[in-house]
């Protein structure tokens, strides 16, 4: 128990503490207010339980980095469990005789607790910063040539140094102090590794020991106390932040959904994020909950082809810019640097596939590559700066309504000499068919669309297409930050397709897919809306095809970053490359932790921003390695990237549509 000075002394210092912790608290709460939109706290209400288990059980860490996660949980589950223990050790300081819990089984339970959660909690701190000063491991940081700003990778070394020190003082005091009241009182089993530790004590004499009971409890809980105002301008904050962030994020139907601009409004005057106060709230929340992990960079196909773009790094600086300039921010002032000029640069910008990798692994739910589409929206549409070679595109989708620019009265060329219907010849389709730009005009497209007209009509479907009527759904010029055309090719999109009221639409183009699906239900189109692997499936699930066996090969899948990361189409092309009896591997990379092809965030219309690699190399290389003699894949823009690249490495192996290979092997 405390003396009455150290009671009061403790209760000051805690007051003072307090003090500087609320006003930092509420200059951050400030800030995220200036961000766009509005929380919906229904939504929250409803992911409480959810977020609460993934808080408890860390879930999202342990996808990557196996071991080093497991040494993190034994650091986070300790400090959950401190938050009982440190009220414990309080009340017990504070209250003659009082031992939080009592003596029973739950008392007894407790301490075993605190005894074995310590022990982690160490072990776990001395792994993580050994791995952080000694191994000095590259996945801890960015490259040089990657915008980071120095007072970024200096305060970052410095954040871990305090933290790591203040967590090893704090729980090293607290276990050495029941330590020492055990070889005080007598050993216990329900703290054997304190129980240890006391016997090291056994000549001390008994004011020795109270002594040191006095010094580790003032260590333990004062180093709290001082740490909790820095606490909240460190990297560590994501203690709080993480839960937060994944709480009070905006639904959406898929990470890639992006917001409807109002064009029509003249009161609006900014367009896309210049500057931080320009983002959403829940993107300021993002820098806040940065664990700083470097996830996100280590499986961002730019970053890892050389390019400069480390999403990573974009977080880190907003966060380090949110330090210097918060006081601005919560003042209602405008902050005094741009997102390009202290976060991202602009080739850095222009790097990004938007892929969505970085938002898929990211264990505490942050969105960079949202970030980036909003900055290339006030680039486009404020500056009127983007890639010379974009320009094509967008004169194509604004003439053609396409980027290929090909006039809409060559778009059914693809389907001469095949029974193809228009919605004019079968008004009353069972599914319509969406073409899309790539496989009407690109040619090896176009032998994706042939094989999946000879797999409708061989099932005998009612479907039709939209025929000229179809245009572009504009997912390039939304990727690439022209959001005004996009807005006009989705509105003309949405008046066709609300008029013909498709029961069912199905697309070969996962972008298509994505943007039929998520983007245009905000401009008033509902439409149900199914990959063409899903379609297929369905054939052979019913027996409306059949197919051959041929054992023959090996064959591996890619899976397209629109189809089974951003919208969870996963099993369906597997299950139909399965039937066709071939021996099948899977990527390293799969799933949605697949590796993009590089074709997205209108990297098709645009050369590679400059780095050691290729995108579309490094993933036909692991595809090679794999010594599979075909790789499928569902999408046409993969289909050009990886065809492209596998020419280039002189490679015997087909890459072939998923569509391809069943038209191939069907029993007719």
């Amino acid at each position: 128990m405390l003396t009455i000075p150290e009671m009061i002394l403790f209760v000051l210092v805690v007051l003072g503490s307090l003090f500087l912790t609320w006003k930092a608290a509420e200059r951050i709460v400030r800030t995220i207010g200036r961000g766009q939109g509005e929380i919906d706290w229904n939504a929250a209400r409803k992911r409480l339980v959810s977020v609460l288990l993934k808080t408890i059980t860390l879930a999202p860490t342990f996808r990557l980095r196996l071991g080093p996660s497991l040494f993190h949980g034994f650091v986070a589950w300790g400090f959950m469990y401190y938050l009982l223990v440190n009220l414990g050790d309080v009340l017990e300081g504070f209250i003659p005789g009082f031992e939080f819990l009592g003596h029973g089984l739950i008392g007894s339970l407790y301490r075993l607790g605190a005894d074995l959660l310590s022990v982690g909690v160490l072990v776990g701190m001395v792994f993580l910063l050994i791995r952080r000063f000694i191994v000095r491991t590259p996945d801890l940081t960015a490259r040089e040539d990657v915008l980071l700003q120095p007072s970024a990778r200096a305060g970052i070394r410095r954040d871990s140094a305090v933290v790591g020190g203040f967590i090893l003082v704090h729980v090293g005091s607290r276990f050495l102090g029941d330590s020492f009241e055990l070889a005080a009182r007598g050993t216990s089993t329900w703290q054997p590794f304190a129980s240890t530790v006391s016997a090291a004590w056994a000549g001390l004499s008994p004011q020795a020991l109270v002594v040191g009971q006095h010094v580790f409890w003032w260590l333990a809980l004062g180093t709290i106390v001082i740490f909790l105002p820095y606490f909240l301008y460190s990297k560590h904050l994501h203690l709080f932040f993480a839960p937060i962030n994944f709480l009070l994020k905006p639904e959406r139907r898929s990470m890639g959904e992006l917001d409807r601009l109002n064009f029509d409004d003249e009161t609006i005057e900014q367009f896309g994020a210049t500057r931080l106060e320009d983002l959403g709230y829940e993107q300021i929340i993002d820098a806040y909950a940065c664990i700083m992990c470097y996830r996100c960079q280590q499986v961002c196909p730019a970053y890892n082809t050389g390019k400069v773009l480390s999403p990573a790094a974009l977080e880190i600086n907003k966060r380090y810019l949110l330090n210097e300039e918060g006081g601005r921010l919560a003042r209602g002032e405008a902050s005094s640097k741009t997102l390009l000029e202290y976060a991202i640069t602009p080739e850095a910008v222009w790097a990004c596939t938007a892929c969505g990798a970085c938002v898929d692994i990211c264990p505490v739910g942050n969105e960079p590559m949202r970030d980036i589409l909003d900055i290339r929206r006030a680039m486009v549409l404020m500056e009127n700066e983007f890639p010379e070679q974009l320009q094509n595109a967008f004169r194509g989708m604004e003439r053609a309504a396409n980027p290929w620019n090909v006039p809409p009265t060559e778009r059914m060329k693809w389907a001469e000499g095949l029974n193809v219907p228009t919605i004019e010849e079968n008004p009353e389709p069972d599914i319509l068919w969406w073409v899309g730009c790539a496989p009407s005009t690109d040619a090896r497209a176009q032998k994706t669309a042939r094989a999946f007209a000879d797999i409708l009509n061989t099932a005998g479907v009612n479907f039709a297409v939209l025929g000229e009527q179809e245009q572009c759904t504009g997912d390039s010029a939304r990727r690439a930050g022209n959001e005004f055309l996009f807005n006009e090719l989705a509105t003309m999109n949405v008046e066709v397709l609300n008029e013909v009221a498709p029961k069912r639409i199905v697309t070969t183009c996962p972008h298509c897919l994505h943007t039929l699906k998520n983007e245009y239900p905000a401009f008033g189109g509902h439409y149900e809306v199914i990959h063409h692997t899903q379609l297929i499936n369905e054939l052979v699930g019913t027996g409306q095809i059949r197919l051959k066996s041929d054992g023959a090969e090996k064959i591996t899948f890619h899976d397209p970053c629109y189809l089974g990361r951003q919208n969870d189409i996963i099993e369906e092309p597997r299950q139909v490359l399965k039937q066709t009896q071939r021996e099948f591997i899977e990527l390293a990379r799969s799933g949605k932790k697949s590796f993009c092809c590089g074709a997205g965030g209108a990297q098709m219309w645009k050369e590679e921003e400059h780095g050691f690699q290729r995108v579309n190399q490094n993933r036909i290389q692991e595809a090679i390695g794999t010594g599979a003699d075909t790789l499928a894949v569902g999408c046409p823009f993969c289909m050009v990237m990886l065809n492209d690249a596998n020419n280039a490495e002189n490679s015997a192996m087909k890459v072939l549509d998923v569509a391809e290979i069943v038209a191939s092997q069907m029993e007719r």
